[in-house]
């Protein structure tokens, strides 16, 4: 929690990035690229080398991460598709694991590779059967590396992505998560632009849209989007890291999502959890946030609130996907985290929980 409220962390990842599960070329230069930016984050609440993060990291060590030591109470994992690796990055495997040991945890999203057509339809119920049909949406990226060729496509295609959407309508899923705004490489921007979302909000009222990575770019795009579309949220995810990394960057991607309290409802905490920054760090800077007067008076914008910062943190999610929060909240009050954590009196330190170059793994169970 975060004093005293409850923290929802959207995206948090259990990344497999050794060189075993490489399927292409382009599988080594994501791990290095994402296992460098893990770097840049605050003194205290990074790894020692980049090298330490391109690991299979269990969702034991993500939930540790997230629950031991980063305040968090409930995570969205999501199943990536991103065929580079054997497993996609973060398996469908992981997320079973965490459903059986965890279930009031963790919320999860299922993960396809909208590229291969049927095969993504396939994959879904394929997904959503193994997690028991305890699914909050449908991951995608605006890219495929299945093959010797990086291809791309936009999210208002009627061949390639509306089969998609509508399989999760049908489904009874409740978001579409679309990695945007970080162009992963060098590859075209175009497909990272939001625009393409428009039409897909319009054409599927009854799913809502997470911009992740929302405010890394486009942001007045993405600002418009959120005052336009009843069904656009923005999820946080590495635009949280700039609270450490870019604090003057981040007041204005927040100056330009908080104009209203309508955009205040949509916007959603997350962080990547362990990968790109540790969750503690980030939440500690936003506790401390408050907006600078030239900010509010240039912007003509009200302060941020401790309830915007409820909503955000939990609340908006919670109403976005559908879940109880506080029938999970209650049910996580004396479970095995719960009760480390009151044994402890404290958060673990930064990766005291997880395997690292100098720490042993902690074996201690932390199940239900």
């Amino acid at each position: 929690m975060l004093n005293g409220m409850p923290v929802v962390d959207a995206v948090v990842h259990a990344f497999n990035f050794t060189k075993s599960n490489f399927a292409n070329q382009y599988g080594g230069v994501f791990a290095d690229r994402i296992s460098r930016a893990a770097l840049l984050g605050p003194e205290g609440y990074t790894l020692a080398e980049a090298g330490e993060y391109r690991r299979n990291w269990s969702i034991e060590d993500v939930a540790n991460v997230a629950f031991l030591e980063g305040g968090v109470d409930l995570a969205a994992y999501h199943v990536l598709p991103i065929m580079a690796f054997r497993d996609g990055a973060c398996s469908i495997e992981k997320a079973v694991e965490a459903k059986r040991r965890w279930p009031n945890r963790f919320a999860f999203y299922i993960g396809v590779d909208a590229l291969t057509g049927k095969r993504a339809l396939d994959e879904m119920e394929r997904q959503y059967a193994l997690l028991d049909g305890d699914v909050v949406g449908v991951k995608l990226y605006p890219n495929s590396w299945l093959g010797d060729e990086i291809k791309g496509w936009l999210m208002d295609d009627p061949e390639i992505g509306f089969p998609i959407f509508e399989k999760a309508r049908q489904m009874g899923l409740r978001a579409v998560a679309v990695h945007k705004a970080m162009p992963l490489g060098a590859v075209e921007m175009a497909h990272y632009k939001v625009d393409d979302i428009d039409r897909a909000a319009m054409e599927f009222p009854e799913l809502n849209f997470e911009i992740v990575h929302g405010g890394m770019a486009f942001v007045e795009e993405t600002s418009f989007q959120l005052r336009r579309f009843p069904n656009v949220y923005v999820n946080l995810e590495s635009t949280s890291a700039m609270l450490t990394a870019r604090p003057a960057a981040w007041e204005r991607v927040m100056a330009a999502f908080m104009q209203n309290a309508d955009m205040r409802s949509k916007i959603l905490w997350g962080t990547g959890g362990l990968m790109v920054v540790h969750p503690r760090a980030a939440l500690e800077a936003f506790a401390r946030f408050q907006f600078k007067q030239e900010t509010l008076e240039g912007e003509g914008i009200a302060q941020i609130t401790e309830g915007d910062k409820r909503a955000m943190l939990a609340e908006n999610f919670a109403r976005m996907s559908g879940i109880d929060l506080g029938a999970r909240m209650a049910a996580i009050q004396d479970d095995g985290y719960a009760r480390r954590l009151q044994s402890q009196g404290a958060l673990s330190p930064p990766f005291s929980t997880a395997p690292t170059a100098s720490s042993p793994r902690d074996d201690e169970a932390n199940d239900d």
